[in-house]
């Protein structure tokens, strides 16, 4: 069993009691909340005549539902109008914090969490979404969490979980060109398979992460939940203090110093044991495309797709047949030799500023080479938030994803779970910078999903096929 690693120092400091059934009754130090999970967890504490334990420690957003092309009220969606007026309704009511459009401060939960300073190491974090794993990029022990305990934790600010295992997952030496944390996770998922994390905390380790900027931790410790690891979290260290520093809800003055003195005891140390660990190599890894219907079905973007006779697991075969016939694809061909109809650059995995602004140093160089989004493309930016739309628009980002033919919208989740108009049509194929790509996820039940990098998805966008972003840039 694991021992003095983050995972133990931040579960036992949380520990309230053991329960009966060998659970630990956890306390969560900030519950995050959107409109989709949350309409009937409100309404069941209305039922009971309970309250919100902990007001202060809740915080509501928008994203799911959220339109992106025009977010005039009332939504042109009528059951989207009324999840945004249930939410409104519901935080007013019980006294939650709720980020709206009038804030400036609305956006995709897990995005909006660390860009306000709310996400903060040694933390216990849940929210009713699956990829609350983002968060453990600061150190956290983050979860998603299904409606019925979002009830419970509004009403108690505690959950009842199984403890986990700790598997230390090493990435050492450095990142080749063109290769960036989306394709660090997706190598990851498909060496240990989307039900290799089942029973795990991730922790990730090594020179890769190390080197890597909060924004890209994020993205990988975003995906753990697709790996079947219930967190993923990285280690805090300077870099992790120098991005909250003076964010909003972050502590100022003597209480930061005080804080970062605490956060800095929290990291595994030399001591620590673990269930199991397992080490990469980063010059291994290259630009990931998916070519299936879960995100373990990958492969490097010169690789050619595998037989599904290749796989060992009786159940991989059954996937891969099922992959191959839903996405109207062939064993040996490659990622590169693939048409796209769509292309989208969004996400609580890769629509923060730092993703925007690598996608748009490739449609940069594709303009200056004479490229703009390819005929019979539709392709389009969702910002992760409202102050990243804004952050891009001061830099901008917007004029160059313009200027080669995207469309630049407003923030939300978007054509990552498609809740909203953003949506695949029949058997469109979509280069997505999302984290899943399951038959129906962005849609329409016939629609083909690829997950990408956001530099691959511009690269495929102004070309119209799945394109080596190196080859791209060289060009």
């Amino acid at each position: 069993m694991a021992k003095n690693t983050l995972y133990n120092k931040v579960w036992d400091a949380h520990a309230v009691a053991t329960l009966p059934t060998g659970q630990t009754q956890l306390f969560v130090g900030l519950h995050m909340v959107h409109e989709v999970t949350s309409p009937q967890a409100f309404d069941m504490l209305r039922e009971r005549g309970l309250k919100v334990a902990y007001p202060e420690r809740t915080f509501a957003t928008m994203d799911h539902i959220v339109p992106t092309k025009s977010q005039a009220r009332p939504f042109v969606d009528p059951q989207a109008e009324l999840m945004m007026q249930a939410i409104e309704r519901n935080t007013a009511e019980f006294g939650v914090n709720f980020f709206n459009f009038e804030t400036g401060k609305q956006g995709v939960v897990h995005i909006i969490g660390p860009e306000l300073g709310l996400t903060q190491p040694g933390m216990t974090i849940a929210c009713g979404d699956s990829h609350t794993s983002t968060h453990g990029a600061f150190g956290t022990l983050a979860f998603g969490i299904g409606t019925s305990q979002v009830r419970d934790v509004l009403a108690t600010q505690c959950l009842a979980m199984d403890p986990m295992k700790v598997r230390r997952i090493e990435v050492n030496g450095k990142l080749g060109p063109g290769v960036t944390p989306k394709d660090v996770i997706l190598y990851i998922i498909n060496r240990l398979g989307v039900k290799g994390g089942i029973g795990f905390a991730y922790e990730y380790a090594g020179d890769v992460f190390d080197d890597m900027s909060m924004e890209g931790r994020m993205t990988v410790c975003n995906m753990s939940i697709e790996g079947g690891a219930r967190a993923g979290y990285v280690n805090p260290d300077q870099k992790t203090f120098n991005y909250l520093k003076g964010r909003e809800y972050s502590p100022k003055g003597a209480d930061w110093d005080k804080a970062v003195q605490a956060w800095s005891q929290l990291a595994s140390g030399p001591d620590a044991e673990y269930d199991e660990i397992v080490r990469y190599d980063a010059g291994d890894i290259q630009p990931m495309v998916t070519w299936g219907i879960n995100p373990g079905q990958s492969v490097g973007i010169h690789q050619p797709l595998p037989a599904p006779d290749s796989f060992e697991d009786s159940g991989d075969r059954q996937s891969a047949e099922l992959a191959y016939q839903h996405m109207k694809l062939q064993p040996g061909v490659r990622p590169d030799e693939l048409k796209i109809d769509v292309a989208f650059i969004g996400s609580c995995t890769n629509g923060r500023i730092e993703d925007l602004r690598a996608a748009a140093q490739v449609v940069k160089q594709g303009i200056e080479q004479g490229k703009r989004v390819a005929q019979g493309v539709m392709a389009f930016v969702v910002p992760g938030s409202m102050q990243v739309r804004k952050q891009a628009m001061e830099e901008g980002l917007d004029r160059i994803f313009l200027q080669a033919g995207f469309e630049w919208r407003g923030a939300g989740c978007s054509m990552c779970l498609a809740m909203n108009p953003d949506q695949l049509k029949g058997d469109q194929i979509s280069a997505s910078s999302s984290n899943r790509n399951f038959i129906g996820r962005q849609g329409s039940p016939s629609g083909r999903t690829l997950l990408m990098s956001p530099e691959m998805v511009a690269a495929a966008a102004m070309t119209g096929r799945v394109t080596d972003v190196r080859k791209f840039s060289a060009a």
